[in-house]
């Protein structure tokens, strides 16, 4: 994490020929928005008096009361190396303010940062390690995407095989130049399929880079003629794209979740917290109709609410490592997901655990794929919503989630997610013509 001051912010524009700076912000569904300045007006989006109509973002106010200001996050500044000299572009990531000077409670950015403060009274600090999947498809004469992947490669394969190899190197050179460590990368399991991981960071950070790593592997995949998309289950019968959380809890430089014999006491009431909240939670991890399309079995993606450190088809997975590198890995997170919404209610729900002295149930160790349902019932074992109807269902009943997000975001957010809903299953699909039109 930097430290600049608006000094450092000036001369860093002046010394580097940046003429345009791009203020960004994003919505309460996860899309990254933004308004553009040219330099002239750097010093006063400094002194936080660049002023936007909130009325105009989905999800924000209504139009009376539609004034919002951008405070820029002074040590988010970057320059992006895919637009160099001449005119030279940079971003500043801004909260968003209401006039009279307070937090508007309507922006992802501040509800994570509310949950961060009650994380730092109880003395903690979250760190935040996100494994991102997409795939990169080809696109059509128009520069549309189009469901053809680029290869027919399987896990780690490497060139001829993985076409995407170097895309995917220009995304990491890229995110590398923009601050990133990235820690490794490889082709997924499904054809077409990528995942680039970089070294964990504090939560508000964590969120930051991945809407930035979003828009570099978008971007840069677009200058090789290919689509990147995180949509979660693009193509039927193969893998979908998940976001899996890694996450470790530090008190003054300690991990917290590393204990004498493994997990400690406060790992285990966090994912005690995350498994009772975890219905409530998915609507928000999971916030597409075609996210469920990934959350069925034996597609590596968790369907029922279960912990294990010994295999990974629970929600919850504790990798084998030890001391500060001790973590939970929550699975079942998608990238279409809002990271700062998800990770203040995951966190909220884990502090809850703790406060609270939740225990966990038993560690599920098997196969939980291949356990029949009398056998996860007498293990106790709940599943995840099956569709996002369901999700949002279980959301309306879960207070946590409420406080967390607030009146405001949680009844637009519930509004929203309803329509989606309901248009999607007023279509008729290519599957019910092609199995009822000749036969009925």
């Amino acid at each position: 994490m930097y430290s600049y001051t608006k000094d450092d912010i000036l001369r860093m524009v002046a010394e580097n020929d940046v003429r345009f700076i791009r203020l960004q912000f994003t919505d309460i569904f996860g899309t990254l928005k933004n308004v553009a300045i040219t330099t002239s007006q750097l010093e006063k989006a400094l002194e936080n008096k660049c002023m936007f109509d909130g009325s105009s973002i989905e999800g924000f106010v209504r139009i009376e009361e539609s004034d919002m200001v951008l405070r820029p996050d002074l040590n988010s500044f970057c320059m992006f190396p895919w637009r160099p000299g001449p005119n030279r572009v940079a971003r500043l990531i801004c909260d968003v303010y209401t006039p009279d000077g307070k937090p508007f409670g309507g922006s992802p950015r501040q509800i994570l940062k509310n949950v961060l403060a009650d994380c730092a009274e109880m003395g903690y600090t979250l760190n935040v390690g996100p494994e991102l999947e997409f795939f990169l498809f080809h696109t059509d004469a128009e520069g549309g995407p189009t469901l053809k992947t680029l290869d027919n490669g399987g896990y780690f394969d490497m060139g001829p095989i993985d076409l995407g190899e170097n895309a995917r190197r220009d995304m990491v050179l890229t995110l590398e130049e923009m601050g990133f460590e990235i820690e490794q990368s490889h082709h997924e399991c499904a054809r077409g399929q990528h995942e680039i991981d970089f070294k964990y960071c504090e939560a508000l950070e964590a969120a930051d880079r991945m809407m930035t790593f979003k828009l570099a592997v978008k971007t840069i995949a677009h200058r090789h003629g290919l689509h990147a998309t995180f949509m979660p289950k693009p193509v039927y019968g193969i893998a979908g794209s998940g976001m899996h959380i890694n996450m470790s809890l530090f008190k003054d430089g300690t991990n917290v979740f590393s204990g004498p014999d493994g997990l400690s006491r406060e790992a285990s009431n966090f994912i005690a917290g995350i498994m009772k909240h975890m219905k409530g939670i998915t609507a928000v991890t999971n916030p597409l109709v075609n996210s469920y399309k990934r959350l069925i079995p034996e597609y590596e993606a968790p369907v029922y609410i279960a912990w294990s450190a010994c295999n990974r088809s629970p929600l919850i997975r504790v990798p084998s490592a030890n001391g500060l590198s001790t973590r939970i890995e929550l699975r079942s997170p998608d990238p279409s997901a809002n990271p700062y919404l998800a990770l203040a209610l995951v966190l909220a729900a884990g502090l809850e655990g703790i406060r609270e002295n939740l225990d966990p149930p038993p560690a599920v160790d098997g196969n939980i794929y291949a356990m029949s349902e009398s056998a996860l019932k007498r293990k106790k074992v709940e599943r995840l919503p099956e569709n996002l109807i369901a999700a949002v269902g279980e959301m309306k009943k879960d207070p946590l989630v409420r406080q967390v997000l607030g009146e405001h975001v949680f009844t637009k957010y519930i509004e929203a997610k309803e329509l989606e809903w309901l248009e999607y299953k007023t279509q008729v699909s290519r599957w019910e013509i092609d199995n009822y039109l000749s036969k009925y």
